[in-house]
C-alpha cells in the first residue's frame, strides 16, 4: 500500500493515482490531507502539491489536478530520455514533469473537447493531437511515466513488492459487413449485379452468382477460420457485428434475417461478441437502445462491449449513452488511418467526465491500430510496424489491442500478412 499526501483529495487526483497506481502498476494507493498521519506512517508515501512538507518523496503538481472545468493549455513537450514529458516543474520535485496531470490530460482526451478541426465524419483527426505533432503517438507514454514513477518508488523504497505482469493480447475483429454477396435480399443483390456490369466488374458478376445459388462460399465469410484459429490461442478476441444501416447502399444488408442472428449466436458461443452501434445511431439515444436490446435479442446476455461506427468518438456524448445504457466496456479509442496511442496509453482506463468531473464505470479498451492504417502510409512496413508496437507495449506490460475485419481474411494474395500475423504472430504472446 502507498500513501499519498495531498491538501486536497479532489476526484482529478483520485482517478489519476488510483489508475496509475492500480490499473498499470498493480499496488494499492490511499490519500490523506492529515498531516499528522502522514507523519506517523511507517510505510511507503509520497506528498503530491505545491510545495513538499520536509524530506519526503515529493512530486510537485502543475495545478491542472486541483482545477475543475477546461480552459486552453500550453502544453511544452520535451524530450526526456527516451520519452517525452510536458507540465515540466520545479527541481524540489523528485521527476521533471508533472507526470499525473500529464496522464489526465491524455486519458480524459482533454484536448478533444477544446476546438479542433474535425474530418468529413466528424472525427477528431490525428494530424490535431499534441502525440502527433510533437512525434510520441506511437509511444505509450502513460505508462512508461508510471514505470519511470514506478522506479523512483523503488529507490525510495525496496520493500514495495509489486505483482509481476506480462502482455495481455486481445485482437478485435470489426464485421460490420459480414457478408459480400449472401443476405442481400433480392433489391441489392440486383442492383450489386447491374452495377458490376456497369463498371465491368464481370469476375464479381460470376462470383455473386456462385455464392446465391450456393456453389462457392462468400469471400467475406472468415468466422469459421477465425473460430478455429482463436479456439488455438489463449488470448481473447471480441467480434463485433452491426445490426443498424450501414452508411454505404453496397455493404448494408437485412440483419432482421435469420441467418444473420445464427451466424452472431454462432460467434457468441465461442467467443465475445459485442456491438457496432451504427452512424445513425451515435446521434440518436432511442436509436442507440433500440440496437442495443436486438443484440440482447439475439445472445440472451447482456451487451458488455461496443464500438462506434466510423470510428466515431464525440466526446463526451457517446460515452455519457453508454453509461446511462449500463454497456461496460468501448472499443473505439483508436485513430482510424494512423497508427498509435489515441490517448497515450496500452492499458484499458475509466472514463472522466471532464464536464461533471466524476469517473465513470465505463471502461475504455484503447487500440493502438486498425488495419486500415495500413491502407496508405504503412502498406509496405506491415510486419515492422505490427512488431514494433508489440514490442512497446511489451516493455510496459500493457494490452496490445488491434482492429481487424472479416475481410482481412479472406482468401486474397493481399491478405496474407493479416492471416498470419493473426493466426501465429499474435499466438507467440498468449498468457
Amino acid at each position: 500500500m502507498l500513501l499519498i499526501y495531498t491538501q486536497k483529495l479532489t476526484p482529478r487526483i483520485s482517478y489519476i493515482f488510483k489508475h496509475i497506481c492500480l490499473r498499470i502498476l498493480g499496488i494499492d494507493a490511499v490519500f490523506t490531507s492529515v498531516i499528522e498521519e502522514f507523519i506517523a506512517h511507517l510505510g511507503p508515501k509520497i506528498s503530491y502539491g505545491k510545495k513538499p512538507l520536509g524530506n519526503e518523496l515529493f512530486f510537485q503538481s502543475n495545478g491542472l489536478l486541483e482545477q475543475q472545468g477546461l480552459e486552453a493549455i500550453e502544453v511544452s513537450v520535451k524530450k526526456w530520455g527516451d520519452t517525452y514529458g510536458f507540465f515540466s516543474v520545479s527541481n524540489s520535485s523528485a521527476l521533471p514533469f508533472d507526470i499525473f496531470a500529464s496522464t489526465f490530460f491524455m486519458l480524459t482526451r482533454y484536448e478533444e473537447y477544446l476546438p479542433h478541426v474535425k474530418d468529413e465524419m466528424g472525427r477528431f483527426m490525428a494530424s490535431e493531437s499534441l502525440a502527433f505533432k510533437e512525434g510520441f503517438l506511437q509511444q505509450p507514454v502513460v505508462d512508461i511515466w508510471a514505470y519511470i514513477f514506478k522506479e523512483k518508488l523503488l529507490e525510495a523504497f525496496a520493500e514495495i513488492v509489486f505483482p509481476k505482469k506480462k502482455i495481455i493480447i486481445h485482437p478485435v475483429i470489426e464485421a460490420s459487413q459480414p457478408y459480400a454477396y449472401k443476405q442481400k435480399g433480392i433489391f441489392r443483390s440486383v442492383v450489386g449485379f447491374f452495377d458490376s456490369l456497369i463498371h465491368g466488374k464481370f469476375r464479381n458478376i460470376i462470383t455473386r452468382a456462385q455464392v446465391i445459388v450456393g456453389l462457392k462460399r462468400d469471400p467475406l465469410d472468415t468466422f469459421k477460420w477465425i473460430v478455429n484459429k482463436a479456439n488455438r490461442s489463449n488470448f481473447k478476441l471480441t467480434v463485433f457485428f452491426m445490426l443498424g444501416n450501414a452508411l454505404s447502399f453496397n455493404e448494408s444488408m437485412n440483419t432482421h434475417r435469420q441467418k444473420i442472428k445464427l451466424l452472431i449466436k454462432f460467434l457468441a458461443d465461442y467467443k465475445e461478441v459485442g456491438l457496432i452501434f451504427s452512424f445513425n445511431a451515435l446521434s440518436d439515444y432511442e436509436i442507440l437502445k433500440s440496437e442495443i436490446r436486438r443484440m440482447e435479442e439475439i445472445t440472451n446476455r447482456s451487451l458488455d462491449s461496443s464500438m462506434n461506427s466510423e470510428f466515431l468518438v464525440n466526446l463526451p456524448d457517446i460515452y455519457r449513452h453508454l453509461v446511462e445504457l449500463e454497456v461496460k466496456r468501448d472499443y473505439t479509442m483508436v485513430f482510424r488511418d494512423t497508427v498509435g496511442f489515441r490517448a497515450g496509453t496500452c492499458t484499458p482506463f475509466l472514463f472522466y467526465d471532464l464536464d461533471y468531473e466524476i469517473k465513470t464505470p465505463l471502461l475504455v479498451h484503447p487500440a493502438a491500430m486498425t488495419t486500415f492504417a495500413f491502407q496508405k502510409k504503412y502498406a509496405l512496413d506491415i510486419e515492422k510496424t505490427v512488431n514494433n508496437t508489440i514490442a512497446s507495449i511489451e516493455r510496459v506490460n500493457g494490452t496490445f489491442t488491434m482492429i481487424f475485419s472479416n475481410k482481412d481474411f479472406s482468401s486474397e494474395e493481399n491478405n496474407k500478412v493479416w492471416r498470419q500475423i493473426f493466426s501465429e504472430k499474435l499466438q507467440q504472446y498468449e498468457g
